[in-house]
């Protein structure tokens, strides 16, 4: 598996760029991941991440769309407002969890 440099620190990612260790994540590592897609972080986008990240030590894969509208409480049009285009793959990108099961 891939190894690349992120805001000075080692990480292993997939060949999408996802981290294949969530275990490797810190907030920190979130903000320069969302830094590298263009997205300033703000409260509400950090309440969907970390309900991402609680829910994948749950459940063990990365919640859907609709699992982020229905369980965590943020209405879809919402998360495409955060998260500009594709929600779900950003949200996962940034919380640096797997790539939801269904995206593209």
């Amino acid at each position: 598996m891939p190894v690349t440099t992120i805001d000075g620190r080692q990480v292993h990612v997939n060949e999408e760029g996802f981290l294949t260790d969530p275990q490797e994540w810190d907030e920190a590592l979130g903000k320069a991941l969302a830094a590298q897609i263009g997205i300033d972080l703000g409260d509400e986008h950090w309440k969907a991440i970390r309900f991402l990240r609680d829910d994948y030590a749950v459940k063990g894969e990365t919640p859907t769309l609709r699992r982020v509208t229905v369980a965590g409480g943020i209405p879809t049009k919402q998360l495409f407002v955060l998260f500009p285009q594709k929600p779900a793959k950003k949200m996962a990108y940034i919380a640096g969890l797997p790539k939801p099961h269904g995206c593209v």
